[in-house]
């Protein structure tokens, strides 16, 4: 089975990273939703891909770290409240740009959303996960066609390899898969790319259109393409 994963909830639909795409796409079937965390310039956790407030919200020239958390836009949330908004599913929280992961791991421990969170990053922030909670879900971002170096799977002992989807072959899948991985790639936002993907025998699928994803993942799976055999030499 593959997991549908919303990534910045619904936002072909709502604002994204808002509360409404948030449970929008709670609402559309998405197992897990993926949202970028920040930290306001008082360390508090809130849900915001840009370092800015430009894009979105038509502040220019507005830093998040330069604001208080007393000062934020009605309309971004704070992580504590993306927890709540997604608790029919579970959450991927992308870490890739927190400075601290302290406090993003103690507002999941206060909102109690640690069984249903995971995250996702690069490796310096995943390895700060680690080190603070042993016991952390961790989906490992990788943006390369060769694999992790085998001293840092051991160190950050990741559940999924997290690479984008041009870089998923069965080579990749087979590597993660011999090894005890499960694979996840992101970001597919076509019917052909996420069939590809499917066929490819992914464990899970990020995208921006997760009402598309859950209709295409409740069809009748199409011939897995074969992996390689553990161990396999890579071309």
């Amino acid at each position: 089975m593959v997991a549908a994963v919303a990534h910045r909830g619904d936002p072909y639909r709502h604002r994204e990273n808002t509360l409404p795409s948030l449970t929008g796409a709670v609402l559309a079937g998405a197992d897990a939703v993926e949202m970028d965390v920040r930290l306001t310039r008082d360390g508090v956790p809130v849900i915001l891909h840009d370092p800015t407030l430009k894009r979105l919200w038509g502040h220019r020239n507005t830093a998040l770290v330069d604001v208080p958390a007393d000062r934020l836009p009605a309309g971004i949330p704070r992580l504590h409240e993306a927890l709540a908004a997604t608790k029919g599913a579970r959450a991927l929280l992308d870490l890739t740009e927190v400075p601290s992961v302290a406090p993003v791991l103690a507002a999941v421990r206060d909102a109690g959303a640690r069984d249903r969170t995971y995250y996702c990053g690069e490796a310096a922030a995943m390895l700060a996960v680690r080190d603070r909670d042993q016991g952390a879900e961790i989906a490992l971002t990788w943006k390369t066609s060769a694999p992790p170096p085998p001293l840092l799977l051991d160190e950050v002992r990741p559940r999924w390899i997290n690479p984008h989807f041009g870089l998923v072959t069965p080579a990749l899948v087979g590597w993660a898969h011999g090894g005890g991985l499960l694979v996840a790639a992101w970001t597919a936002d076509t019917r052909r790319t996420m069939r590809r993907l499917r066929r490819l025998g992914v464990d899970s699928i990020t995208t921006n259109r997760i009402g598309v994803l859950c209709d295409l993942l409740s069809g009748p799976p199409a011939s897995p393409t074969p992996s390689p055999a553990p161990g396999a030499r890579r071309r």
